[in-house]
């Protein structure tokens, strides 16, 4: 086996300012786990401060105003040609103030990423997050990581530079998993159990789902998420991206690691012991005990999210993952047994394929059925410990092109499974 990525038993020593609260920095400040992580800060003010944010560039206002609030150092903005736009909702809100630095371009996340702090948090959606995980990790810093794509497809390089503890999941089910890991060895681990809420089309057949629309697979029924990462827990391709993550993260093999489907997503994951014992973490649907988690550890955040309230009934149900009508997790399984750059061409094909299922290009089913056909031209992936960041975003390059071109021939069709 190899050296496992995550260990809660493990702690890592990050700097730390000297007795004041833990300096943070937020990557990706104005999506969704950006903002929900801005809320529990706000309301920790003695236990964290931010000193810098990042965003893409598409709410520059927002942007500003975060940074403003939180009186942050630098500023960070990927879309160069929104510097100006931030710079000057900066100044209508600090009027006479000194304004933050202001980072501008696609290095800008990762420039941050390397500055001052305790812990960054990586909360940018896709597999844009790989060099800011990178450069976290390289500079020393404790990285609590949202980012699956990262991890996903640039493992072997994540995991030549991660320390043990270095890395604390933010994902639901991986914050989860990290917890219930806590109640016993490593050796006693006989699997891990991952939870999948199902979707808003728990229960259809492929046949089914043939005719689904963008509308229908955004209507999430438990989680609020950013549009990608909806239209990936539709498909449950997210959860294939999760299992993947699971194995790199905790180093359990992949016939190890289960799905379970279970719609009222109150339990995250669950760990099973070799004696038999299975222990599940369980909270309300709410990612800012996550978050809280990443953010904290080894210390808990009061009254980070809601917990249960235990006076009220309530049935909780699990169910057997249907992998013919989704194939994305047993794909996924396949990839992550690949390694190497395959996992990049996974994700990157994905990430097109969901682009032209929303602007009409491509029907439901043909999204992982095109994922399925890109990964099989790709081949025999770049593995070993020869595998660099320029081969994976080679790799990515392919994918996305491939993807396209298969996306666009495919007309209301779906395609073909090779």
């Amino acid at each position: 086996m190899t050296r496992a990525l995550c260990d809660p038993h493990l702690r890592y020593s990050a700097p730390a300012a000297g007795g004041g609260p833990r300096e943070v920095v937020i990557l990706g400040s104005t999506g969704s786990i950006g903002t929900q992580a801005i809320d529990l800060v706000l309301r920790n003010p003695g236990r964290f401060t931010v000193t810098g944010l990042s965003a893409a560039g598409g709410r520059v206002g927002l942007l500003a105003e975060q940074a403003r609030r939180l009186r942050v150092r630098t500023v960070a903005v990927a879309q160069e040609d929104k510097a100006p736009a931030l710079r000057e909702a900066l100044a209508a809100l600090y009027g006479s103030e000194p304004l933050p630095e202001i980072l501008a371009g696609p290095d800008a996340a990762t420039e941050l990423a390397r500055s001052e702090c305790h812990t960054v948090l990586n909360g940018i959606t896709g597999s844009i997050g790989l060099a800011p995980t990178l450069a976290a990790l390289e500079a020393g810093r404790t990285l609590a990581l949202a980012n699956k794509e990262s991890l996903i497809v640039g493992g072997p390089l994540v995991r030549a530079l991660a320390k043990p503890g270095q890395i604390i999941p933010v994902d639901s089910e991986h914050a989860a998993l990290f917890q219930a890991l806590l109640g016993g060895t490593r050796a006693e681990v006989r699997k891990l159990v991952v939870t999948a809420s199902g979707g808003p089309f728990r229960g259809r057949t492929k046949a089914e789902l043939a005719s689904v629309t963008p509308a229908d697979a955004l209507a999430h029924p438990t989680w609020s998420m950013g549009p990608v990462i909806t239209i990936n827990s539709a498909t449950l391709v997210n959860k294939g991206l999760e299992v993947i993550e699971a194995h790199l993260l905790y180093d359990i093999p992949f016939d190890r690691i289960e799905v379970v489907v279970h719609p009222q997503s109150y339990v995250h994951s669950m760990v099973e012991f070799t004696d038999g014992s299975t222990l599940a973490q369980a909270t309300p649907p709410d990612m800012r005990g996550p978050i809280a988690i990443g953010l904290g550890w080894p210390e808990r955040v009061p009254d980070a999210a809601p917990a249960f309230d235990w006076s009220k009934a309530s049935t909780w149900e699990f169910f057997p993952l249907d992998d013919e009508a989704f194939p994305a997790v047993n794909l996924a399984r396949h990839v992550g047994t690949l390694g190497g750059t395959a996992p990049a061409v996974f994700n990157a094909a994905n990430e097109e394929c969901v682009d032209a299922f929303l602007s009409g290009a491509l029907p439901f089913n043909g999204i992982v059925d095109t994922v399925a056909r890109v990964v099989a031209e790709h081949g025999t992936p770049a593995t070993g410990t020869s595998l660099t960041l320029p081969d994976v975003l080679e790799a990515e390059t392919w994918a996305r092109t491939r993807a396209r071109e298969l996306s666009r021939r495919s007309g209301p069709q779906a395609v073909a499974r090779p």
